[in-house]
């Protein structure tokens, strides 16, 4: 018979079987569906083909699990009774002969299922299915009772040999790059604290295959020290999570029986609570570890901290707590919360003394307290506030020139032949002298996102300063009648070591702020000087001067330090900001001091530049 004539009759053969059967790859997916199996379950096969087919029930993927692991460790075919669902959502009771499909070099591609619907339940099967069920139930109770840890591992393991009759069981835990032998039944007690490799082990081969359990038989089984196991043939493996990290192994250990899929099936539904019981005996010892330390770690906590009884009532307040609100732990204790909260929600609260603080509560459940995390966020609050105001500033300061620009361009776009030579000059030099106003508040701001990073880009060198300042100084004399400015720098001021660039834009900032804020007139005096080991340049000027207690404030991003109206002289509160980090980044520095007779002396330093010193950078 032709080959092709082979396939076909094996394809007629499958269409015609009264049976149901499905072959699925390793990855579940369908691979074949006859017809069969489309009146059975209510898919077609071009629905199905290339689908991991949604017929096993939930609570039987376990079984379904074990069933394919032992046909693919033991190449055994394997036949269960149990239920599947239908495209419908009925679960009808079937019988399922179960076998491996292999390739011609006997490589596992895959399985194949042969369906037989049966009209009553197999009796026996689901009264013994039943019954394990309720005691791993039971078992499962007394494993989430128990909060101590090493009790959880022991009771696991004499559980594992109860509900599977092997011939002994352990518990191993993944400790970094090796397993050690934690908990065990049937085994000789030397062996407890045994430690070896985590690579290769069987524990690895499962983490892996991706699998839930694994069966390993023959020499595989020498894994560990299992060959203490006289006569042992075949060990079962399955993984015990910790959340999603895997935490350890329970072994079921066969040296007398065999085993089937319902040991499998078991060994993983009690691998997988394992899981659970272990996490809630290792949070219970946790918080045990916690209250033994509690206090110390209260009392060390930056954030404000309180802990209340069910009644409401502060039983504990740390320090800061006592700092943030101004009520001590005598006033505080017995008595409720000065602000609200609202258990696993974050509330803001400002408090009478002018606090702003973020408040998080919890909820104890082992003894009903409520722990409440209040956090000073007054500086957040005030960046956020300033942060806005820059925004409305800079959308001000660039509406302005914006519209001035506009203007005077339509009027030369609609008017050109009707303007005089003068008044189209007089316009183009407003466009340009607005243009380069815009031009300066971008730079600031550039300037002011250079200047954050953590290592503002200057390129130190000597160089001359007092020639810089008799440059630059007097150009700054037009910007009004009403101020006198004098620059006295001495001809021999030594050389300076900083960058040129960096160093001019601080002396305009500083200038123009003498400028901006004596905005009755008066003299701004610019000196220079030698002190010690640096070059010191002076801004004095008769103006407003600054508050007390913000001397170091106003070289904060968009602050502005003028009493009063803050806005009053513009801009977006970059200057001194920019000067500073420019200063500091070249090695000097620029400080804010009052003047006894009013006004403000700005104090700018720079390294004398040291030609001997060659690795000076």
């Amino acid at each position: 018979m032709l080959p092709d004539e082979g396939g076909r009759n094996a394809r007629e053969v499958l269409a015609s079987a009264a049976d149901p059967i499905v072959a699925v790859d390793t990855g579940g997916r369908v691979i074949l569906w006859n017809p069969a199996a489309e009146r059975l379950f209510g898919w077609t096969a071009e629905e199905i083909v290339g689908r991991v087919p949604p017929i096993v029930p939930d609570e039987l993927t376990a079984e379904h699990h074990a069933v394919l692991e032992r046909v693919r460790s033991a190449g055994a075919h394997v036949s269960i009774g149990t239920r599947r669902r239908t495209r419908a959502r009925d679960l009808i009771d079937v019988r399922i002969d179960t076998s491996a499909l292999r390739d011609g070099s006997g490589a596992l591609t895959g399985w194949v299922s042969v369906f037989h619907p049966v009209a009553e339940p197999e009796t026996r099967a689901v009264a013994e299915k039943a019954r394990l069920v309720r005691r791993l139930n039971d078992i499962l109770g007394d494993l989430n009772s128990a909060l101590d840890l090493d009790l959880v591992l022991d009771r696991i393991t004499a559980a594992l040999v109860e509900l599977t009759g092997a011939d002994a069981a352990a518990f191993v835990r993944i400790e970094g790059a090796r397993l050690r032998l934690v908990t065990a039944r049937g085994l000789p007690d030397e062996m407890l604290g045994a430690s070896v490799d985590l690579e290769p082990s069987l524990v690895t081969e499962l983490l892996d295959s991706g699998r839930a359990v694994m069966l390993a038989s023959g020499p595989r089984v020498t894994d560990l020290i299992w060959q203490r196991l006289p006569d042992l043939h075949t060990v079962a493996l399955g993984m015990a999570h910790l959340g999603n990290r895997p935490y350890g192994a329970l072994y079921a250990l066969f040296a007398g029986r065999t085993t089937g899929h319902t040991e499998l099936e078991l060994l993983e539904l009690l691998a997988g609570h394992a899981g659970v019981a272990v996490g809630n005996a290792v949070a219970y010892q946790e918080v045990v570890r916690q209250r033994a330390h509690e206090r110390a770690v209260i009392d060390a906590s930056a954030d404000g901290i309180a802990v209340l009884d069910t009644d409401g009532l502060v039983c504990q307040w740390n320090p800061a707590a006592t700092r943030i609100t101004g009520r001590d732990a005598v006033a505080a204790h017995g008595a409720g919360l000065p602000f609200p909260y609202s258990p696993g929600e974050t509330v803001s609260h400002l408090l009478p003394n002018g606090t702003w603080i973020d408040v998080l509560a919890a909820k104890i459940e082992e003894t009903g307290e409520i722990v409440v995390d209040f956090r000073d966020v007054t500086a957040a609050k005030e960046l956020e506030e300033s942060k806005d105001l820059f925004l409305a500033t800079t959308g001000h300061e660039l509406r302005t020139p914006i519209t001035v620009v506009q203007g005077f361009a339509e009027t030369l776009v609609t008017r050109w032949d009707e303007l005089p030579d003068a008044e189209r000059r007089r316009a183009v030099g407003m466009i340009a002298d607005r243009g380069r106003a815009m031009g300066r508040l971008v730079e600031q701001l550039l300037l002011g996102s250079r200047a954050g990073s953590a290592r503002p880009p200057v390129t130190p060198v000597p160089f001359d300063l007092g020639g810089l300042l008799r440059r630059v100084v007097p150009a700054f004399r037009t910007l009004s009648q009403a101020h006198r400015l004098e620059c006295a720098v001495p001809e021999d001021l030594p050389t300076a070591y900083g960058d040129v660039l960096a160093t001019d834009i601080i002396v305009g900032q500083l200038v123009e702020n003498a400028y901006k804020y004596s905005p009755d007139g008066g003299l701004i005096e610019v000196t220079a000087g030698r002190a010690g080991d640096r070059l010191v340049v002076t801004i004095d000027d008769e103006g407003i001067g600054v508050a007390d207690g913000d001397h170091e404030r106003i070289f904060e991003r968009f602050v502005q330090g003028e009493a009063g109206d803050r806005r009053r002289f513009g801009g977006v509160g970059l200057g001194l900001y920019i000067a500073r980090r420019l200063a500091t980044a070249q090695g000097g520095d620029v400080t804010a001091h009052s003047r006894a007779g009013g006004g403000t002396r700005m104090r700018l330093t720079v390294p004398i530049a040291d030609v001997t010193d060659e690795t000076r950078v």
